[in-house]
């Protein structure tokens, strides 16, 4: 009996390790079916959370010259870099008469209300359209934003249409704007949407006011009286020797989002950054891309302002027999410094030119290229007055007479 029921108690322990097994071995496999394969969906959002960012171009900015980017064209929320379409129809209204620096903005109670990036502007106060700018330029102000938009346009609705339509005629072809500060999108509301490639393009275009490039280096200023201290959001600008501007954008959906500018002697790059997942990791690809271009090019002086084009022209009417033109303006070309290729000039100017000239009068074109690929063009033009002939040197001349 005694046997029996040892052998019983045997059993028993085997059942319950096989039984033990089969479940272990059985919760394994279930575990390895639920865990994610290793290419999923799940391990591609981790992979793309960790990138330094969604896309980003680098550019040569006197010439537009391309020098690298990744989803350049790809359309995205750029935050309160939004405000740089706001500047370039202040940049312009400016430029015309229309508006003057000196002109007082009264705030109303809905420019008070923006929150956000603000100077806590009170409804009623009045300001320069000069402070208010610096409060945007500098501090990204939402508020500021929205008063300037009042006051330039009459209506925010009217400004967010000049928006758009100045987008349009400078060629941004991935954007479009619903607001004027940035700010995500409300219930019912439509996001600023733009590109790498469409930031640059405005990046350029505000390149020509130096007056922007004034508060967009300003590290710190003072705002109401001295009250409120103004701090440049662009953190580049005591991180990159050069750097002066142009302008960042955040929010959670968008990302950390910049438009930099930095310019060392003659040489001057944009680099814009999308949908980096922290400002630090932003700013480093910056740094890292300017760094890289700045060491990578140099300016070749192609062309000189006055340089004279040793082809004569002959003036059927002029007073002088003959003239040589002179190049209108400067061409500068970023060049990589192990570049080989040998850069052309081609004259394309008539032999004769009828009538008085005048000075500064277009002759004819320069063309100039690299590798037998134009690379740009400058006008050739007079360099002097030159006033008609009397009529019977005229005659002479018609007569194939050389007078």
């Amino acid at each position: 009996m005694k046997k029996v029921s040892t052998m019983k108690k045997l059993c028993i322990i085997v059942l319950v390790l096989l039984s033990w097994a089969t479940i272990t071995e059985a919760r394994r496999v279930e575990k390895k079916k639920t865990e994610p394969a290793k290419n999923s969906s799940t391990e591609r959002r981790v992979k793309e959370s960790a990138l330094p960012y969604k896309a980003y171009i680098v550019v040569e900015a006197g010439t537009g010259k391309v020098l690298e980017g990744e989803n350049a064209n790809v359309k995205r929320p750029p935050a309160s870099i939004t405000k740089l379409m706001v500047a370039d129809v202040v940049m312009e209204k400016l430029a015309t008469g229309a508006i003057k620096l000196t002109d007082k903005i009264t705030v109303s109670k809905e420019a008070a209300r923006i929150g956000g990036s603000q100077v806590y502007l009170k409804e009623g106060e009045i300001f320069t359209l000069d402070e208010l700018m610096k409060a945007m330029m500098i501090h990204s102000a939402n508020d500021a934003a929205y008063a300037i938009s009042e006051h330039i346009t009459g209506s925010i609705d009217e400004m967010v249409r000049l928006m758009n339509e100045k987008a349009k005629m400078l060629g941004l072809v991935d954007t479009e704007y619903h607001s004027v500060h940035g700010l995500p999108p409300g219930k019912g509301e439509k996001e600023d949407l733009t590109s790498c490639n469409d930031l640059v393009i405005l990046a350029r275009e505000l390149l020509k006011y130096p007056k922007l490039l004034e508060w967009t280096s300003t590290k710190t200023d003072s705002f109401r009286d001295g009250k409120f201290v103004l701090t440049n959001t662009d953190k580049l600008l005591t991180k990159f020797p050069g750097a002066d501007g142009l302008k960042t954008g955040y929010y959670h959906e968008s990302g950390f989002n910049i438009v930099s500018t930095a310019k060392r002697g003659e040489l001057r790059f944009i680099v814009v950054v999308m949908g980096s997942p922290t400002g630090k990791i932003r700013d480093n690809v910056v740094m890292e891309k300017l760094k890289k271009a700045f060491a990578q090019y140099k300016i070749l002086n192609v062309v000189k302002k006055g340089e004279v084009i040793d082809k004569d022209i002959f003036l059927v009417d002029g007073k002088y027999r003959k003239m040589k033109g002179i190049a209108e303006s400067n061409f500068l070309y970023p060049m990589s410094v192990d570049k080989k290729g040998t850069v052309k000039k081609e004259m394309l100017i008539p032999e004769k030119v009828t009538g008085e000239i005048r000075e500064g009068q277009k002759l004819g074109e320069m063309i100039i290229k690299l590798d037998n690929e134009v690379i740009g063009k400058v006008n050739i033009v007079s360099p002097v007055y030159v006033p008609k002939a009397n009529l019977f040197t005229r005659f002479i001349r018609r007569l194939g007479l050389n007078v």
